[in-house]
C-alpha cells in the first residue's frame, strides 16, 4: 500500500527557496594597481565560496567576534545548493545501535585508506554537533516518535548512520545557515570570482594578506577588468570541487573549485588522484546522482543506438535476470564506481557496461514504467526472485508493487517531484544517464584544524583533501560542518596573537602585472582550452585507465600550460577575464591531476575507488555472461598504497611530488579532565602541532 505525502508537504521541501541577500558593502578607499583603480576591502577573515561548509565557517567565526564576509562566485550556485543525490545524507553516531560509537565511525570514515586517522576521529566527534547545531537552526531531519533519528545504511557503510530529510538536504542545510549568516550581519560580496591568493614571505614564514578578485558591477575605464581587492590576514577556502576539469560531468556548470589558485599560492595538495565517479544525469539538463531509490526501485535499463534501436545491454554481463535485477539494486548503496566490485558479477560491472556503452555512440536510459526485461534464456523479473539482501529491504518498506514507479511512488515520491521541477517527469518518460564525475575527495592539504600549508590560509568542504580513497555517503556534507565549526575556532582563538598584516599592495601589484601579461589578443581561445581539458580528463582519467595514455595525457597537459605561459589567453569579450583566469587555473590543476595519478600508476599503485587501472598483466578480470572481459584486465590494490598519501606542490612552474605517511590515532590514549583542562583554559590546544 502505497503512503501518502501531503503535496504541500513535497512542495517544502522540493522548492527550497533561498534567502534573499541585503544590500552589499561599500569598499573601504581605492588602490592603484598599475593602470587600474581598484576597490579595496577590508575584513579580519574572508571566506570564498557560500556552500554549506563556507557558510558554516562564516557563521561560526562571526559568532565568535571575527570580522568576517563572504566572497562568492554566485549565491547560492554551487554543488550543495543546485546538485545532490537522492539522499544526501549526515552521519550520526548518537545511538550505540549495532555497537556504534566514534571510534568505530573514524575507522569506517578511513577505512577506504590513504586518510589521517585523527581526521577521521574529529569528524566522527563532531558530527553529533554538526547535526544538532543544524536541528536547532531548523533542518528537518526526521526522528521516530521517542526523538532518535530515523538512520539508514549508505556507500561504504555497513552499521546505517545515515540521515536525510530528502534529496534537498543539502540545499536546506546552505538556507538555514544562509537565513543565520543574514541574520548575524555577514557581509556577502556576490558574483565576485576570486582570482589570486595574495601572500609574503617565504618558507615556513609566508602568510596570506589578501586576495584579489574581479566583480563585474566594478568594471570601469579605470579599472577594465573589474578588479576588487581584499585585504585580509585570514582566509577560507571553500569553494567546492573542481567540476569543470571533466567534460563528463554531473556538477553544475561553473563549477571550477580553488585547486589551480591553491597551486599558484604555493599550497601544497594531496590525494588528487582521488574522486567520485557514477551514474546520474549531466549537467546539461538537471544533473544529479541517481542513487538511493532511483535504483533500489529496479528500473529497466536500455540503450538507444543511432538508428533509434533498444538494446537490453546489462542482459550481455549479468547471467540470469535475478542477478542483473540484484545489482541494479545495490547501485543505491553501492552508488560509486569502485574496481573490485566489477568482479563477480557486482554492482560496479553495472557502471562498466553503461559506460561502454557510451564510448559506442549510445545514449542510455532508465525507464521506471518498465521492470527489467529477462536475461536471454531466463525467468522474467519476479520480486520473488531477488537475493537475500535486496528481497529483505524491499519487503521491509513495503515496496511490493508491481512497477518501479509505483514503488518510487511508495519509498520516496520526492524523487519524482524533483525531477518535474526541473520539467522531467519520469513518471511518463526515461531518464537519460551516464557515468559522470561527481566528488574529489583530495584536495588541499590541511590539518586537524583545518590549516594549510600556508599560515592564515585554511581550506573546508570540497576544496579540502581529507577524504581518502573512498568513504561512506554523505560524509562529505558531515566534514564540511565539522570543519567549517573548528576552523572557526582555531581563527578566533589564535588570530588575537597573530601580527598586524603587512600592506597588500605590493604582492597585490604583482598580480595585475601576471594578469595582463597573461591575457594577449593573439594568445589560446578559451573554448579551445576548455575543450582540451575536459576531453582529457573524461578520455585518460575517467574510471578506466592505462599507464601509457595517462603518462601522454600527462606530457600532454604539460605542454599546454608551457604554450599558455608563451603565448598567453585570448578573450572574445571584455567580461570573459573571471573566467579566463579560471581555464588557466583548470589547465594547471589538470596537470597536478596527471602528474600525481602517472606516478602512482608509475610506481606501480593499482585499481582502487576512484579508477581501474587497466594493464595487460594485471591479476584481476572482470567476467561477464558473454565469457571474460580481457580489455578490461586490470591491476589491485596494493595494501601499502592505502597506507600513505600522494603530496604535490608547484615549484616554479614544476608540479613537485612527495608522499607521506597517514597521520595515526592512538585508539587508546585517553583524556583526563584535571590535566587536560588547562590546555583547553589556556588556548594551548589550538597551537599545538
Amino acid at each position: 500500500m502505497t503512503q501518502t505525502v501531503p503535496q504541500e508537504i513535497l512542495d517544502a521541501l522540493t522548492d527550497v527557496d533561498m534567502p534573499r541577500l541585503g544590500a552589499e558593502p561599500g569598499p573601504h578607499d581605492h588602490v592603484q594597481l598599475g593602470r587600474h583603480r581598484v576597490p579595496r576591502h577590508r575584513a579580519g577573515a574572508v571566506v570564498v565560496g557560500s556552500g554549506a561548509a563556507g557558510l558554516r565557517a562564516a557563521v561560526e567565526m562571526t559568532r565568535r567576534g571575527v570580522d568576517t564576509a563572504i566572497v562568492t562566485q554566485s549565491a547560492w550556485g554551487g554543488t550543495s545548493a543546485c546538485s545532490g543525490s537522492d539522499k544526501q545524507t549526515l552521519h550520526t553516531a548518537n545511538t550505540a545501535d549495532r555497537g556504534d560509537d566514534f571510534k568505530a565511525m573514524a575507522r569506517a570514515i578511513r577505512a577506504g585508506g590513504a586518510m589521517d586517522e585523527d581526521t577521521a576521529y574529529v569528524e566522527a566527534v563532531g558530527s553529533v554537533r554538526a547535526m544538532a547545531s543544524l536541528q536547532y537552526l531548523g533542518l528537518p531531519l526526521p526522528q521516530d516518535p521517542l526523538g532518535g533519528t530515523l538512520r539508514y545504511q549508505t556507500d561504504h557503510d555497513d552499521v546505517g548512520r545515515a540521515t536525510s530529510c530528502g534529496p534537498r538536504t543539502s540545499r536546506l542545510m546552505v538556507k538555514m545557515l544562509a537565513e543565520e549568516a543574514i541574520r548575524l550581519g555577514v557581509p556577502f560580496l556576490n558574483q565576485t570570482t576570486v582570482v589570486r591568493i595574495l601572500t609574503e614571505g617565504t618558507g615556513d614564514a609566508r602568510r596570506a594578506t589578501g586576495l584579489l578578485a574581479i566583480r563585474p558591477r566594478d568594471r570601469t575605464d579605470e579599472n577594465p577588468y573589474g578588479l576588487v581587492l581584499f585585504d585580509c590576514a585570514t582566509v577560507v577556502l571553500a569553494a567546492g570541487g573542481p567540476g569543470e576539469l571533466y567534460r563528463d560531468s554531473v556538477f553544475p556548470n561553473g563549477c571550477f573549485g580553488s585547486l589551480g589558485l591553491a597551486l599558484e599560492a604555493g599550497l601544497t595538495l594531496v590525494n588528487i588522484t582521488e574522486s567520485q565517479f557514477g551514474i546520474g544525469t549531466r549537467r546539461e539538463g538537471f544533473p544529479w546522482n541517481l542513487s538511493g531509490t532511483y535504483v533500489q526501485v529496479i528500473p529497466h535499463i536500455y540503450s538507444v543506438d543511432a538508428e533509434g534501436r533498444e538494446h537490453h545491454f546489462l542482459a550481455e554481463y549479468y547471467r540470469t535476470t535475478q542477478e542483473l535485477a540484484s545489482n541494479v539494486f545495490r547501485k543505491g548503496y553501492q552508488w560509486p564506481f569502485h574496481a573490485s566490485r566489477m568482479l563477480d558479477f557486482q554492482s560496479s560491472l553495472a557502471d562498466l557496461a553503461i559506460f561502454r556503452e557510451a564510448r559506442k555512440g549510445r545514449r542510455v536510459f532508465m525507464d521506471f514504467n518498465r521492470n527489467p526485461l529477462p536475461v536471454t534464456g531466463d525467468q522474467p523479473f519476479s520480486l520473488d526472485r531477488l537475493d537475500a539482501d535486496v528481497a529483505r529491504y524491499l519487503a521491509t518498506a513495503g515496496a511490493d508493487h508491481a512497477l518501479p514507479i509505483d514503488r518510487l511512488r511508495h519509498m520516496n515520491p520526492l524523487a519524482i517531484e524533483l525531477y518535474r521541477r526541473y520539467k522531467v517527469d519520469i513518471a511518463t518518460e526515461p531518464l537519460e544517464f551516464a557515468v559522470n564525475h561527481q566528488h574529489m575527495n583530495g584536495g588541499i592539504a590541511v590539518d586537524t584544524w583545518g590549516r594549510s600549508s600556508v599560515s592564515g590560509i585554511y581550506a573546508i568542504g570540497e576544496a579540502a583533501g581529507t577524504h581518502g580513497i573512498t568513504r561512506p555517503g554523505g560524509s562529505a556534507l558531515n566534514a564540511g560542518q565539522v570543519f567549517g565549526t573548528r576552523v572557526a575556532e582555531h581563527v578566533a582563538a589564535t588570530t588575537a596573537f597573530a601580527p598586524t598584516p603587512v600592506p597588500v599592495r605590493a604582492t597585490a601589484e604583482d598580480a595585475v602585472r601576471r594578469i595582463d601579461a597573461l591575457l594577449r589578443p593573439e594568445g589560446l581561445p578559451l573554448r579551445d582550452v576548455r575543450s582540451e581539458v575536459q576531453a582529457r580528463m573524461s578520455d585518460s582519467a575517467g574510471i578506466l585507465c592505462r599507464a601509457e595514455a595517462v603518462a601522454e595525457a600527462r606530457a600532454l597537459a604539460a605542454a599546454l600550460n608551457a604554450a599558455i605561459r608563451r603565448q598567453g589567453l585570448s578573450l572574445t569579450r571584455s567580461g570573459e577575464v573571471a573566467r579566463a583566469l579560471q581555464w588557466q587555473q583548470m589547465a594547471l590543476a589538470s596537470e597536478a591531476v596527471l602528474t600525481a595519478l602517472d606516478h602512482y600508476i608509475g610506481k606501480g599503485g593499482g585499481s582502487r575507488g576512484a579508477r581501474a587501472i587497466c594493464d595487460d598483466t594485471g591479476e584481476a578480470l572482470p567476467d561477464s555472461s558473454q565469457g571474460p572481459l580481457t580489455d578490461y584486465r586490470f591491476r589491485t590494490e596494493r595494501e601499502e598504497d592505502k597506507a600513505e598519501q600522494i603530496l604535490v606542490r608547484l615549484d616554479g612552474t614544476r608540479i613537485a611530488l612527495s608522499t607521506r605517511a597517514n597521520r595515526p590515532f592512538d585508539e587508546t590514549a585517553r583524556p583526563f579532565f584535571e590535566r587536560d583542562w588547562p590546555a583547553w583554559l589556556t588556548g594551548a590546544i589550538y597551537t599545538a602541532d
